[in-house]
């Protein structure tokens, strides 16, 4: 077996394994990075319309739940980044840092040195922010932060709509409040997707030190006398090679692979181990539970006029708009397509408890396509999901896929919320600016009052993940924690868990931009700054 030796080895070549491995190299240390799946070198991944072209491609994990029993026994679908950049590679772009009370309440709950004013450190050095600047952005990090290059006339309705039907606008998201409607900053640069392996990755990406390996697939983390030695994995062409870390192994592969992962190498709920038929390191009964997401809703309307996306990216008109991108950077292809939303406080706590993603496209989702026609998608989430799942291995082979249950809405809080969120976007839609150009609603229906009870139904039938996994390996000092506030596995010596797993609840917003700063954290605690 071939053997490689190096300081830090880093699973997953993702939003946080990208930022880990450029932070570990810039400090002068071999660092050797993981990826299951090819590099980010596609058309459709730099152009940051074309990213639901990538979803289904070897560049996507389509997680699968099973049926979920509070979702209409459906089972549902969790598409993750499976390449350089990870999720930052494949996502809408949206910049969204969650709210300061997110991360107080992380330190409420045990996770010592994790509050506001702890990470907003972390988010200020990983930014390099286009407008923005002050005590609250920054403007010297690998991150690009930016305004969209191209607005959609069905994003501009939306907002106007949203304001006539009484919600302010909000220019900066990120700003310490997030209440109100707005176009979203994206991590685009010069109208192009700006991930973490364009950002951070490409610029050590020469580096001696640094060994990227494409098509690796990690099989498990290798332990001696209750230390993580290293990792076995495999290549695509199917040689099996043993890396030794002299200091430590950092698993990034996201909340639905980096439990899997410390559960075959014999880590994780003692029972479940031991029904596998995997030997016991360490008893964490924790990893793999705390499974969270958001859920979305999503009200479509039918345009008058063809005005929305619909047939762009065929003929002609599919020839124009990448003709211009390729000579000026300029046009449709630069836009994130989710250009617009907002939050919104639907419970009157005095805090927003729903988030708006509003497309210029009928979407639908993994198992259920659209009807051919020109239309808007508003989409409201719930932030703050009472509801958990679990993710779970299912023999002691790597390579099979998790036993997954999301969870979902088994908690009746989080379908009256997205009750009240789908009732606020009918309401918008038949504000007078979408009037303008919205022919009727589609679904849920045209008529406009609707019983709490058909909305509830229509929910539990038709609302989707936003692809947002987080929670399996949370941090935290009880029993059920899996690593420690420095991210270190509880009970094992030189491993840390470095993504969203770590997430004790989910923050309220899109997670890429926290999972960056958490992993600029886990690159800080590991140099000792």
């Amino acid at each position: 077996m071939e053997t490689q030796v190096v300081d830090y080895i880093v699973v997953g070549a993702g939003s946080a394994g990208c930022v880990i491995a450029h932070r570990l190299v810039k400090a002068g240390h071999s660092v050797l990075l993981l990826e299951a799946g090819p590099t980010d070198a596609s058309k459709f991944v730099k152009m940051p319309a074309t990213f639901v072209r990538v979803i289904g491609t070897e560049r996507s994990w389509v997680y699968e739940t099973v049926p979920q029993p509070h979702a209409n026994g459906r089972k549902m679908y969790v598409p993750q980044g499976r390449m350089n950049g990870g999720g930052s590679s494949l996502n809408a772009m949206i910049y969204i840092r969650g709210a300061a009370a997110d991360y107080d309440a992380w330190a409420d709950a045990g996770c010592d040195d994790w509050a506001w004013k702890d990470v907003l450190p972390a988010f200020k050095r990983a930014e390099s922010n286009m407008r923005f600047s002050g005590e609250m952005h920054g403007t010297d990090g690998p991150l690009r932060v930016s305004d969209t290059k191209y607005r959609h006339p069905l994003s501009l309705a939306f907002l106007k709509a949203a304001q006539e039907a009484g919600l302010p606008y909000n220019d900066d998201f990120n700003s310490g409040t997030q209440e109100g409607v707005g176009f979203y900053q994206t991590t685009t640069i010069d109208g192009t997707r700006g991930s973490t392996a364009a950002t951070y990755l490409a610029a050590v990406l020469g580096d001696p030190k640094l060994t990227v390996v494409n098509g690796a697939h990690v099989l498990r983390v290798t332990i001696e006398s209750g230390n993580a030695t290293g990792v076995e994995y495999r290549r695509n062409d199917g040689g099996t090679v043993k890396a030794l870390a002299n200091r430590e192994v950092v698993l990034s592969a996201g909340a639905l692979a980096s439990p899997k992962l410390l559960q075959v190498s014999g880590i994780g709920p003692g029972e479940l181990l031991r029904e596998l038929g995997i030997p016991v390191h360490c008893d964490l009964p924790g990893v793999g539970e705390n499974f969270q997401d958001h859920l979305e809703i999503i009200a479509h309307g039918r345009c008058k006029e063809p005005i929305s996306l619909l047939g762009q990216d065929k003929g002609l008109a599919a020839l124009k708009h990448g003709v211009q991108w390729e000579l000026f950077k300029t046009g449709l292809l630069t836009s994130n397509v989710v250009e617009s939303g907002g939050f919104v406080d639907t419970a009157g706590t005095g805090r927003p408890d729903v988030q708006f993603h509003v497309l210029p496209v009928l979407v639908g989702d993994v198992d259920r396509p659209m009807p051919e026609v020109h239309g808007i998608s508003i989409d409201p989430c719930f932030l703050r999901p009472k509801s958990r799942g679990r993710v779970r291995a299912v023999s002691a082979n790597a390579m099979d896929p998790v036993h997954f249950d999301g969870g979902f809405l088994s908690e009746q809080e989080d379908v009256d919320t997205l009750v009240r969120g789908l009732k606020l976007a009918r309401r918008i839609m038949r504000m007078p600016s979408l009037r303008k150009v919205v022919a009727e609603e589609i679904y849920p229906g045209p008529q406009e009052h609707m019983p709490d009870s058909e909305l509830e139904q229509f929910v539990r039938q038709y609302a989707k993940t936003v692809y947002h996994p987080v929670g399996t390996c949370r941090i935290g000092n009880d029993p059920m924690a899996v690593v420690d506030s420095k991210l270190r596995v509880r009970g094992v010596g030189r491993l840390r868990v470095c993504d969203a797993s770590v997430m004790p609840t989910i923050c309220s917003g899109n997670t890429n931009a926290p999972t960056i700063m958490i992993a600029e954290r886990g690159a800080e605690f590991m140099l000792g700054c």
